[in-house]
């Protein structure tokens, strides 16, 4: 296997966990009123990812570092043609970390509930136009001789790709009442579990329509597996759920996204972005890649770094891997509106007719 062959591997890896451990994340936010009743509930809601959603999102930083460097041609082409869609992402990704470290700064009902709206809002936004970039790039863009896209934000809208940003939108929602259901106790439990089981209908017509147009259009016998893969395990996290295996359920979920995203990886090879002006004009694992130098100094730091982030990162989930309740988040937090902090009490001291006992042999010159 060339090396050109191998990175396009490991920046497939890099998106599948990227989608499995992010989609959570993104379904957690943008389901967060309609799991939530309180304040507590909803802080309980936020601190299930809280400790994981920033490491989940580096998978989208070596990712997108990966192609530049892997890639150049591919990044190029794929950053100036879906400017905008990148952009809106990328401003959605800024507001919900804004939103995440803001919220709890004030201690006022209308503050939280509007940077409640923020975290929803930034969480499907990027749900959505995932899946319609990814849609787009396996079915093709118009690319000219020098690779340069010549179409327009409409171009993108197609079918094919909305079809694909409904999936992820509706697969990342069930995900994330998976991993509620997981990490909760109590009535947020069991509200995410009837929650999902009603996205799932949604989440496995939308994926299966999704999955069938590709392999039919774009996909051969080898996508085939990957795909049916997707199909059956979305459908057994619906019966590992309705049988109260929080665990089983959510692991099925994540193999079904990442089985999903194996089959659009597997449909695009050995294209990395193909144009549909002219077969030609498009972007190929060869044509795109960077020197063999400069893939060999990568794939030896990919060889000596990749174990010890993985490590870290099972290390954090395990650290956190207890579930929790709203009891335990029942405090007010942030500065009040009024401009009155909330202290703590403090020791009352003695009454001054009140002499200090001093225990039989106890030392009074102040001790060590």
């Amino acid at each position: 296997m060339a090396l050109t062959d191998i990175w396009f591997v490991l920046i497939a890896v890099l998106w599948t966990g990227y989608f499995v451990l992010e989609g959570f994340d993104f379904g957690v936010g943008m389901l967060l009123a309609p799991l939530s009743r309180t304040n507590a509930e909803r802080r309980t809601l936020l601190n299930t990812i809280g400790p994981v959603w920033d490491g989940n999102e580096v998978w989208l930083l070596v990712a997108g570092g990966a192609t530049f460097a892997a890639f150049p041609a591919w990044y190029a082409s794929l950053f100036s043609g879906f400017y905008l869609a990148l952009l809106i992402i990328l401003v959605a990704l800024i507001s919900r970390v804004v939103a995440l470290e803001f919220r709890a700064k004030i201690d006022s009902a209308r503050w939280r509930r509007n940077w409640d709206r923020v975290i929803m809002t930034s969480s499907a936004i990027p749900a959505l136009l995932w899946g319609v970039a990814f849609g787009n790039i396996v079915a093709g863009v118009p690319l000219d001789a020098r690779h340069h896209f010549t179409g327009t934000l409409f171009t993108l809208l197609n079918p094919y790709a909305l079809l694909g940003g409904l999936t992820t939108l509706s697969v990342f929602a069930l995900h994330g009442c998976r991993f509620v259901a997981l990490k909760t106790t109590g009535e947020i439990r069991e509200r995410a579990t009837r929650l999902g089981w009603m996205i799932s209908g949604v989440a496995w017509v939308c994926a299966g329509g999704f999955l069938f147009w590709t392999q039919f259009v774009y996909g051969d016998a080898t996508t085939a597996i990957p795909a049916g893969i997707a199909a059956v395990a979305l459908l057994a996290s619906v019966v590992a759920s309705v049988m109260n295996r929080e665990g089983w359920a959510f692991t099925l979920t994540a193999v079904s996204i990442a089985a999903f995203t194996a089959t659009l990886f597997t449909s695009l090879y050995p294209n990395v972005l193909p144009s549909t002006t002219a077969a030609a004009n498009s972007l190929t694992v060869t044509n795109a890649a960077s020197t063999p130098y400069t893939l060999t100094i990568m794939t030896w730091v990919a060889v000596v770094f990749t174990p010890v982030v993985l490590a870290y990162q099972a290390w954090t989930y395990w650290v956190f891997r207890k579930r929790l309740s709203p009891a335990g988040f029942t405090g007010t937090t942030g500065l009040s509106l009024t401009g009155k902090h909330h202290a703590a009490p403090t020791a009352q001291p003695l009454p001054p007719s009140t002499p200090p006992v001093t225990p039989p042999g106890a030392v009074t010159g102040g001790g060590r």
